[in-house]
């Protein structure tokens, strides 16, 4: 391990705090190291019985985890660290440590609520709040208090108020490591950006300066795929050869997103990435990062009773947590898309996903655990309008009764690793529904054609229509094939090529 690393500083600290309270919140800022050095010396220093279990908020970071924690090691991934994610695993007999996407604790603790085997939760970048892990804490929390008192629950958050945590988790003492590795200088723009400038200019300009400023590449953020996709066009134009640059966001392949966090193969690269890259990777070679100040969430539209995307400014605590990606490997410079009397009309953080997201699968959650919100250690209560829309659908699912209780077909749709319209789609029509719900996970692959017929959009990936891009095909086929598993059916149309 690299003696350097900040969080080596609170080590021992953290150590004892987890023997002798057995809950503890780590405050540790990014670059810290908190993310691979804490699980690795709680292996080594606890004598923990059962596995250690962490979990990212996203699949891109849960890998990366598992690599760098595997590479320390000197072993391979599936051996001591072993991770599992969507639709891909790798683990043994023999693994020790499982990182692991949120939404699988809560799958873990509904299929066996004493967690057997799992002697510590970890919940990494937990500042994100996002609602699989307040849920997931809530659930452990429950676990520990009436079934597993040995459970130890380790929270670490780079830029959230660790008091509130603290006291959800019992007064759980807290630990707290200062400093990044390096630090970062910020540049503000000396005045707001012209209303009439479109972002791709004035974000290329940017990454124009940050090139001149630095001798190490650059990482940009930008709220979206089609933001990414301007600015690309825009730099390939002007940039260099010497520079490469790549987009990073997450429906990306995987050997292309591996592609960005991987040293350049010669030169510097230009980075280009949605909020994938705002937690827990260490992206080769960084030493400066562009921030548009923007970020792309979902918030659930009453209107129509399903989410919609809304890009917005980003929170303070966003542009500390992306400011300090410049600073992993080096001193590093953090260019901001905003002057700095922008900054003081910035959120101190964004909205939990809690209190804006669509909460139906929360609601089946709640209804499968047997309990209501009021009842569980959440940090945030839920948006109780639209936790009442959520209940709605799940009676007209079928899933709830008229008393708000579970149903067996509820139960099968919690069977299913999917948002319960999908998974009553699954549940209802066998393999026949896996690819239209595939389709309905993803953006709409014809939408530049306007047309409208989602029958076409079916065939399109059945006779691999070259119109949509090979890994998108891919993808769609590769979660149409998951989905199938839960049909108890096989259907050969969806292998992928």
């Amino acid at each position: 391990m690299n003696a350097q690393l900040p969080i080596h500083d609170v080590l021992d600290d953290l150590i004892r705090a987890v023997q002798a309270e057995q809950r503890v919140v780590l405050c540790a800022p990014p670059g810290a190291g908190k993310t691979t050095v804490v699980p690795l010396a709680l292996l080594n220093k606890c004598d923990f019985e059962g596995k250690i279990i962490m979990l990212e908020p996203r699949r891109l970071a849960a890998r990366a985890a598992a690599e760098r924690m595997a590479a320390m090691l000197s072993e391979k991934v599936g051996q001591t660290i072993g991770y599992r994610v969507r639709g891909d695993s790798k683990s043994s007999n023999t693994t020790k440590i499982e990182v692991v996407t949120e939404g699988i604790l809560t799958r873990m603790i509904q299929s066996d609520p004493e967690l057997q085997g799992i002697s510590c939760v970890i919940f990494d970048e937990f500042h994100e709040r996002s609602l699989n892990a307040d849920l997931g804490l809530a659930l452990s929390l429950e676990i520990r208090d009436a079934l597993r008192d040995d459970l130890r629950i380790v929270v670490m958050s780079a830029t959230l108020d660790a008091d509130p945590i603290s006291k959800l988790m019992s007064d759980a003492p807290v630990v707290t490591s200062e400093g990044r590795s390096y630090p970062v200088t910020p540049i503000w723009l000396t005045r707001p950006a012209p209303t009439k400038q479109r972002l791709e200019n004035g974000i290329s300009e940017l990454i124009h300066q940050a090139l001149e400023q630095t001798d190490g590449s650059v990482l940009v953020f930008l709220p979206g795929e089609r933001e990414i996709r301007n600015v690309m066009r825009v730099l390939s134009a002007d940039l260099t050869q010497d520079i490469a640059i790549h987009p990073l966001f997450g429906a990306l392949d995987f050997k292309e997103q591996h592609l960005a966090i991987a040293p350049p193969q010669k030169g510097r690269k230009v980075v280009l990435a949605t909020s994938i890259a705002e937690t827990s990777l260490t992206i080769e070679g960084i030493t400066a990062v562009v921030d548009s100040g923007l970020a792309r969430r979902a918030i659930h539209d009453p209107g129509t009773g399903m989410s919609r995307l809304i890009t917005t400014k980003a929170s303070k605590a966003e542009a500390t947590q992306r400011m300090g990606r410049a600073g992993r490997l080096s001193e590093g410079w953090c260019f901001k898309y905003w002057s700095r009397a922008e900054e003081g009309q910035m959120p101190k953080y964004a909205l939990a996903e809690i209190e804006r997201a669509d909460l139906t699968s929360f609601a089946l959650d709640l209804a499968q655990w047997g309990t209501n919100e009021h009842d569980l250690a959440l940090l945030t209560q839920p948006n109780p309008a639209t936790l009442e829309d959520a209940r709605a659908v799940l009676k007209m699912l079928g899933a709830l009764d008229e008393t708000e209780r579970i149903t067996d077909h509820g139960r099968a749709l919690s069977r299913v690793p999917a948002h319960p319209r999908i998974a009553h789609m699954i549940t209802s029509a066998g393999h026949n529904a896996t690819l239209p719900a595939a389709l309905l996970s993803e953006r709409d692959i014809l939408q530049k054609s306007g047309q409208s017929d989602f029958t076409k959009r079916i065939q399109a990936i059945v006779d691999d229509d070259l119109s949509v891009p090979e890994p998108t095909r891919n993808r769609i086929k590769s979660e149409a094939k998951r989905l199938t598993r839960f049909t108890g059916q096989n259907d050969p149309r969806y292998s992928v090529a």
